[in-house]
């Protein structure tokens, strides 16, 4: 199969799409010309033209509410917030409206928007570029929340957030645009709401998601040569979270770890934690693990921003003190 980057895998979900249904566009700062500032719309201007790859003000708030708007009259647009860090920007049209209408208005319209942006850190671009707010968002009803770690993923997810009824938040992570792995040619589509098992084991759970799925396979790998056999599951959708394969794994191991990049205080974490708790506490033979960021806004310093996320070391130390 062949091997394409995580970016392209992108390009080509939209450009899949844009071509496949009239009804999707593609908004956002510097997405058109340019190309969007990570190069994931790069020439879908030039196909597409000015109706379909527009760019917009910079104003995160009129950038999500044309897209409400636009999804509201039967469009189905894909808007993008260059930065996570700016969706604070953006939350009143995203709590407030997207992700109520369809409540509010009993079902009687849809709201297909799919709010593209990326977060997190590892380029050294200061607390105000760096930041990962996902547990933000999955606190919000209404909303679906994915954040795919490998191409394909990030491909056939995207396509399924496009198609779906309802706002979707899809978050990339900056670290991850120029990662390969291998991409089907042919049309395919990934399940919204379904986690998978990316290293079968037996001793530990390690349950994470985007670059955390690499930094978690990259210590699976250093744990094997000691004799530990890791499961790596990724989530891959935060919202609605796959508690069934989280129980599954739980089940077959009875030690977890859980690896996040955002920070540890009311992080994604928590989440994932209570809902083991609440639904396979009586399969645990050892207490939770949580790895993540630190609480601190993010370093500028590339040695202090290292040690304010997650790495493979931590997460085989945190392993190790499961399995005492």
């Amino acid at each position: 199969m062949r091997e394409i980057t995580y970016r392209q895998a992108l390009n080509e979900a939209l450009d899949e799409e844009l071509t496949r249904d009239r009804a999707v566009f593609v908004a956002g700062e510097d997405v058109a010309i340019y190309g969007g500032a990570y190069g994931v719309t790069a020439d879908l201007w030039k196909k597409y033209g000015d109706d379909r790859v527009k760019d917009t003000p910079i104003s995160e708030s009129a950038i999500v509410g044309l897209g409400i708007g636009a999804a509201l009259t039967g469009l189905r647009p894909v808007v993008e917030i260059m930065y996570i860090d700016f969706i604070p920007l953006a939350l009143e049209q995203i709590n407030n409206q997207a992700a109520k209408i369809r409540y509010m208005f009993g079902g009687k319209c849809k709201v297909p928007l799919t709010i593209r942006t990326e977060g997190g850190a590892g380029r050294t671009l200061g607390a105000h570029h760096s930041q990962s707010l996902e547990a933000w968002l999955i606190h919000i009803p209404g909303l679906k929340v994915v954040m795919p770690a490998t191409p394909a993923d990030a491909k056939g997810l995207l396509k399924s957030s496009i198609r779906d009824d309802n706002p979707v938040v899809f978050i990339e992570h900056k670290m991850l645009y120029n990662t390969k792995g291998p991409v089907p040619e042919e049309e395919y589509l990934v399940p919204i709401g379904r986690a998978e098992v990316k290293k079968p084991g037996r001793d530990v759970s390690i349950i994470t998601y985007s670059r955390m799925l690499l930094f978690s396979l990259e210590a699976a790998v250093s744990l094997e040569k000691e004799g530990i056999s890791a499961e790596v599951v990724d989530l891959r959708t935060l919202l609605p979270m796959d508690v069934e394969s989280i129980v599954k794994t739980v089940k077959k191991t009875h030690r977890v770890v859980i690896v996040e990049e955002d920070c540890k205080t009311g992080g994604t974490g928590a989440e994932i934690g209570m809902t083991i708790m609440e639904n396979a506490f009586d399969e645990l033979d050892a207490p939770i693990k949580r790895v993540a960021g630190a609480d601190v806004p993010m370093p500028k310093s590339p040695v202090l921003e290292r040690l304010a996320i997650p790495d493979p070391e931590r997460i085989c130390q945190a392993v190790k003190e499961v399995l005492r």
